[in-house]
């Protein structure tokens, strides 16, 4: 007799507890303007793999690394803020 047998983690891999918690889901729109810098940085960089960069490439990926620096500076500025007592 040969038996079926489930892979658990599939079965219950979307199950209504796995869902991102209200907070999870805040903290990630909080930290959205770094991702979307971060990947502003990345595609700059990307662009220039597979050739020589030109200095426009040079300016691209400087300005890039700017915006994603200070949205970082903006991120942690927020979170000091907003935490009780303030940063220590």
């Amino acid at each position: 007799m040969n038996h079926i047998v489930t892979v658990q983690d599939a079965v219950t891999a979307f199950a209504d507890f796995m869902e991102p918690t209200d907070a999870e889901l805040d903290a990630i729109e909080q930290e959205m303007p770094v991702i979307l810098a971060d990947v502003d940085l990345l595609d700059a960089q990307i662009i220039t793999l597979d050739r020589t960069p030109t200095e426009l490439d040079h300016q691209r990926i400087r300005r890039a690394r700017r915006r994603a620096l200070a949205a970082r500076v903006a991120l942690l500025n927020r979170t000091a803020r907003s935490m009780p007592g303030g940063a220590a």
